[in-house]
This record gives C-alpha cells, sequence and structure tokens, in this order.
C-alpha cells in the first residue's frame, strides 16, 4: 500500500488516496481497519478484480480508497484475519500489515508529506544454488531517504515476524539471498516495511498548531511490503543467459527513468535471452483495463526489435496513453528481470517498480486528475530463447488505472520456472 494526499481544505482536512494490490488463491475481499488515530471516512473504494491466470490458480484485486480525515493528524490501518500459503518454511501463518499514513505539513515543502512508491512481486522465485540480490524499488516523492527493514513485532507490524533464515535486508533495500543447500528448499515469508527519512531536520505541522520536529534518524511514515520467497531447486549453472534469462538492449536499465509527453504513447523494447531454455507462455497481469497483442514470428528481427544481431529474442512494448501533466517513470529490475513503473500525475509524477527474479516484468502507473500510484506486480519468472523464437507484445490502456505485470515462463525440465505460488493474500 502506498499513499499520498489529494486535496487540503482551508479547515484542515485532507483527501488522502490510498493504493493497494492483493493476491488471493480464490475471489475474496479484504478491509483495512482503523487502529490508530482518527482515519476519518471512506468515501470511495474502488475493487477491480483482474483475470484469472491460466494454470497459475490466484487473483488479483487492486484497490484504491479514498478518504476524508478531519486534519493533518498522523493515523494507522491494519489488514489483518487471514493465512499466508501453506508450508512457510519461516513459521509465519497469519498475515498482518501496518500502513502509517503521515499527513502534517513538512516545513521543507510546505505539503502534506507522501510516502515512498514501491512495488514488488507476490511470489518472488530463486534456484536454491544462487546467490541473488534483489535491490527493491525505492522511489520518494518528497526526496527522502528510503529505508527498509524486517518487520518488527513489538509494533505490532506482522502476526509472527520471524525472517527467512535465507535472506539479508540492508536498510538500503537490498535483499540478499544467499544457500547452497537442498534443505532450504520452499516458501518463505518476507514481510518488509518501507520508511521514509527526512534529509535534513524537518518540522512537521498539525492544524491546531502543534509543532514536531523530526530529525534524519526519525521515519516520518511506513509502508508494508509483503511477499512469498520460493527457494526452488538448483540449476546447472547461475550464469545469466543459460538457464537464466538475461536481458540484452534495446532493454532499458534497472532503475531507468524514462519520460513521455502528454497524450502520446509510450514503447518499451525488451529482449532477453536464455540459451538452454525455451518459452512456453507469456503471461501478463493487470491492470484489468489494459488491452495486450501478442505476435510471435520465427526468423529475422524486424525493425521494431532493434536488435543488432541476427538472433530472435523476445520484446515487449508497452503503448501507454498518458493523460496528465508531468511524468516521471521509475523502470526498475532487480536483474535478471525487467519492470517498468510508470506513473502519470496531473501534477506530481511519482513511480516506483520492483521486479524480481527471474522475469520481465512491466509495470504501468498512468494516472488523471492528480493521482499518484504504485504498481504491484504479481508475476516472475523467465524469458528465453532460441534463436528462431521471437514474440512481440503490445499493451495499451487509455484509462487512468495502473499497474500491470509481464511474465515470460520459462520451461526446461528438470528446472522449469514456470509456476506461481498459490498465495492467499499479499500486499
Amino acid at each position: 500500500m502506498t499513499y499520498y494526499p489529494k486535496n487540503s481544505s482551508t479547515n484542515g482536512s485532507v483527501t488522502v488516496v490510498l493504493r493497494y494490490k492483493l493476491n488471493f488463491g480464490r475471489k475474496g475481499s479484504d478491509s483495512w481497519d482503523c487502529i490508530n488515530g482518527n482515519c476519518g471516512t471512506q468515501r470511495a473504494l474502488t475493487l477491480s478484480t483482474l483475470k484469472n491466470v491460466n494454470g497459475e490458480g490466484w487473483y488479483q484485486t487492486e484497490g484504491i480508497m479514498t478518504r476524508d480525515v478531519p486534519s493533518r493528524a498522523p493515523f494507522q490501518l491494519e489488514l489483518a484475519g487471514g493465512n499466508w500459503i501453506r508450508n512457510i518454511r519461516n513459521a509465519v501463518i497469519l498475515w498482518k500489515a501496518v500502513t502509517l499514513v503521515e499527513l502534517r505539513s513538512r516545513s521543507d515543502t510546505g505539503k502534506a508529506n507522501t510516502s515512498p512508491q514501491t512495488t514488488i512481486l507476490p511470489a518472488v522465485r530463486v534456484p536454491s544454488n544462487c546467490q541473488r540480490d534483489f535491490d527493491l524499488l525505492a522511489f520518494d516523492p518528497d526526496g527522502d531517504e528510503v529505508k527498509c527493514r524486517y518487520g518488527s513485532l513489538s509494533h505490532a507490524e506482522c502476526d509472527n515476524c520471524t525472517p527467512p533464515s535465507v535472506t539479508n535486508l540492508s536498510q538500503s533495500c537490498t535483499l540478499s539471498f544467499s544457500s547452497n543447500v537442498s534443505s532450504d528448499q520452499g516458501p518463505y515469508a518476507v514481510q518488509l516495511v518501507m520508511e521514509d527519512f527526512p534529509r535534513q531536520t524537518i518540522i512537521l505541522s498539525q492544524t491546531n498548531g502543534e509543532l514536531t520536529i523530526v530529525t534524519t534518524n526519525d521515519a516520518i511514515s511506513k509502508i508494508p511490503i509483503q511477499f512469498v520467497l520460493r527457494v526452488d531447486s538448483g540449476v546447472a549453472s547461475c550464469t545469466e543467459g543459460l538457464y537464466l534469462p538475461r536481458f540484452l538492449p534495446p532493454t532499458p536499465g534497472n532503475r531507468a527513468r524514462l519520460y513521455a509527453p502528454v497524450n502520446q504513447s509510450l514503447e518499451i523494447s525488451i529482449s532477453a535471452e536464455a540459451n538452454i531454455s525455451t518459452v512456453s507462455e507469456l503471461l501478463f497481469s493487470g491492470p484489468h483495463n489494459v488491452n495486450q497483442t501478442t505476435a510471435a514470428a520465427a526468423g529475422r528481427p524486424n525493425n521494431n526489435h532493434h536488435n543488432t544481431d541476427d538472433t530472435n529474442y523476445p520484446s515487449i512494448h508497452n503503448n501507454r496513453s498518458n493523460n496528465d501533466n508531468n511524468h516521471h517513470y521509475a523502470d526498475g529490475t532487480n536483474y535478471p528481470s525487467i519492470h517498468n513503473n510508470r506513473s502519470n500525475n496531473d501534477n506530481n509524477h511519482h513511480y516506483a517498480d520492483g521486479t524480481n527474479y527471474p522475469s520481465i516484468h512491466n509495470n504501468h502507473c498512468v494516472n488523471i486528475a492528480n493521482q499518484h500510484y504504485t504498481n504491484n506486480s504479481y508475476n516472475r519468472h523467465s524469458a528465453h530463447n532460441y534463436p528462431t523464437n521471437h514474440n512481440n507484445h503490445h499493451f495499451t490502456n487509455s484509462s487512468n488505472d495502473n499497474h500491470s505485470s509481464i511474465r515470460l515462463v520459462n520451461c526446461n525440465n528438470p528446472h522449469c520456472f514456470n509456476r506461481l505460488s498459490t498465495p492467499h493474500h499479499f500486499t
């Protein structure tokens, strides 16, 4: 979940928009409860159930919640009450996620605080014998320093907060996986908290005139990041481009930012190879109003692929209709995954993106009327390819909604990365 303030009134009241994505093993509903402070009145809640992904057995739900709060005082929302998937290795059973919404006016910007923007796949897969670093995407609209930590039981941020034994997390939001034993295989619940810290001491002002000093050691707000890390059987080689995909030009680099004029589509080309694997399927997930067209052909790449050799690599092109004024696009890739997130805002534009191994993943946020958003991507896996395999994919979206995810499924027995675990719920 991420949030951003939308409108402020002279009487001190604020309208805040919160955006989130959840993943269910079957169609379900959710409820965020107010656990601290005055959370105001929920004026609107738009839930979009995305299509069931064939063979995966899960549904995505995208939520956009609008709340009218009477003052700029901070408040907390909690999502709780359900179970994670079965057989979690670090003994986490019940899910719980907490968001701290801070709306007091900042002395450095003169505006209410906006949370960090990020996204992550609900299920991340990694071979047990391949050390991997996942650089979680972290962008802050206010220019704050973004830090990550594991959820804390003392802060009631998770029900059982035991972190996976096979991971280490840095404050700079890099999650490192390291293992070399088959006994570590299986799913782990990763429950993280992302916080924003001012780069200099600031003052937060309340509607009633109350002032609070916030130093560079004090977190301003916090949002949850939760997903499953599934450790699979080992592969014969961890070298990218063999079993694991390797992305090629003109694929944008990790965390590249792309800029697009208003009301013009943006095309992003992605190429990748994995010479000992083949693509069995491409899956596209969300948002519900994005159209996908796919073409596959054998032979030399055409002009749309921009490749410099005779090898045909899978290429994904995303066309988006941008309906607002200023646009910053933060594209993130936790290599060898590609993840492109774009949020367009009438005034401010904030993007964050999260991707995971080893997938091709594209996230798009298109927003109208001063809205921000982040994407929660719901796929992962491999890109492919043999020299005769060529895929073009086009996605178009003309609405103000926008989280999407693309996965090229890479399958070459006995190392077949083409199945997503069936989570009951992820944020």
